[in-house]
């Protein structure tokens, strides 16, 4: 693990007057990226990546065809904030105003019931990480970003790190492979089956600030993981921006799960990038449930490589009052044979705007493969709004592709019936939209599949 125990006040701005941690100076130039990279101790090759990452980020134009994101600028958002610890090894060592804000979102308790390991990242750093010593005898490999970039993972990180999601990719891929910072790093051998599944928290708890988080996963051949991501924010009246990302690579054989709940804030900018490799005969799951954030750009991308390869995709996204969420799934096919499903649905309230984006993609090797869409839109009131908007690309006529999208309302009668028996509206209705969100709440544990029925409850209480 990183243990960095005195911070090297000299390279930051200034400490913040309301908490104890420190930042640098808002804007985005060279020596910003410069004293990231000192701060992490990164070898030569990434500062070599974060300032031609840089160098492509002010060349690369802003996104035009998703919602509009004129209100983030990033000469007001700081790219770099660290609290005043260095990363601990159990919850008693966490400074006691951070582990407070922990334990009420119930990781430690999560953790002490049904995780394999945690990591828990505090704007710009990890403040705890650990994992059971039962899995680490299994040979598995959980840890922070930094260690394995400095410690005897180097060598698979520079292999893996950003190949799946190349800074050329867009804007704000870009962005990240220059300001990147803290994450988790996973590798689990071959044929090692992890029993219950690790989990990384992110909390962006600074005022006008940027979370850069990299998580970057390897299953090996035969291998089976559950990883599950958990994001929030406090309600700031400045914007803060998300532009994380994910790598995936799931080998021969092997199966990843990768679940995440987002409860962002909602002057949040969700600008993050997933994307995950599928090889000969391997499985990759998503499951995916978005409640939070101003604007999202969210598009989980699966390439299934290898023959047979197969990917599911289940995802729930809520858009509220002042929230345009932008949000979908890929499918690219490549392998023979290969399968793909998506699962979509959305609730809009409150003027909301949901816009769902597909994209299917079989390329002419990708002879009898097959994938399915479906999409489901739920809108609670006549101001808001839910747009689908498929896309196919199919190089083969060996084929088998569809897409189905339907968008209703909640039935008066339905509601009625509830309340005939003693439900009052409020809870009636939550209740219907809980019933149509299961197919994705029936995919997560127990304890998140309550944590969502529950952010479903609390958004329509706020109707």
């Amino acid at each position: 693990m990183t243990q960095i125990k005195d911070i090297d006040r000299s390279l930051y701005d200034f400490k913040d007057d309301e908490s104890d941690f420190y930042r640098l100076q808002e804007g985005l130039t060279e020596e910003t990226v410069r004293r990231i990279s000192g701060e992490k101790h990164d070898p030569a090759w990434m500062l070599e990546h974060r300032l031609r990452s840089l160098e492509l980020y002010n060349k690369i134009p802003v996104p035009d065809w998703g919602p509009s994101i004129d209100g983030l600028d990033m000469d007001h958002i700081s790219s770099y904030v660290r609290a005043n610890t260095d990363m601990k090894g159990t919850w008693e060592e966490v400074p006691e105003d951070i582990r407070n804000t922990f334990e009420k979102l119930g990781i430690p308790q999560a953790e002490r019931r049904s995780l394999a390991g945690v990591g828990a990242q505090y704007d710009s750093e990890l403040v705890y990480h650990n994992v059971r010593e039962e899995v680490a005898q299994q040979g598995v490999v959980y840890t922070d970003m930094e260690s394995a970039l400095t410690g005897e993972y180097a060598d698979m990180v520079r292999e893996h790190f950003m190949k799946l999601v190349p800074p050329s990719d867009h804007k704000f891929a870009a962005l990240h492979g220059a300001v990147w910072s803290g994450g988790s790093f996973v590798y689990v051998p071959k044929n090692v089956k992890v029993e219950i599944p690790l989990q990384s928290y992110f909390r962006l708890n600074a005022k006008g600030a940027g979370q850069f988080e990299h998580t970057l996963i390897i299953v090996d051949e035969g291998a089976d993981l559950h990883f599950i991501e958990g994001c929030s924010a406090p309600k700031y009246n400045v914007a803060n921006l998300h532009a994380g990302c994910v790598e995936l690579y799931v080998s021969k054989g092997a199966r990843l799960r990768y679940s995440t709940i987002e409860n962002w804030s909602k002057n949040m900018y969700n600008l993050n990038t997933k994307r995950a490799v599928v090889e000969e005969d391997a499985r990759m799951e998503w499951v995916s449930g978005s409640f939070g954030s101003h604007v999202s750009y969210l598009y989980p991308t699966t390439i299934l490589k290898g023959d047979r390869s197969y990917c599911e995709f289940t995802g729930i996204t809520f858009a509220g009052n002042g929230q345009n969420l932008d949000t979908g799934a890929k499918m690219i096919h490549i392998g023979k044979d290969t399968s793909s499903y998506i699962n979509s649905k959305s609730v809009s309230k409150d003027g909301g705007i949901s816009t769902y984006r597909s994209s299917i993609q079989i390329a002419k090797s990708a002879k009898g493969s097959k994938s399915t869409v479906d999409c489901a839109s739920l809108m609670l009131d006549d101001i808001s709004r839910s747009d689908t908007i498929p896309a196919m690309d199919i190089r083969t006529m060996d084929a088998d592709v569809g897409h189905e999208a339907k968008i209703g309302r909640i039935s008066d009668e339905a509601v009625f019936y509830l309340m005939s028996r003693g439900i009052d509206e409020a809870q009636a209705r939550a209740m219907i939209v809980s019933g149509f969100a299961d197919s994705v709440s029936k995919e997560l544990p127990l304890e998140y599949a309550a944590e969502m029925n529950n952010l479903i409850r609390l958004e329509m209480e706020n109707t």
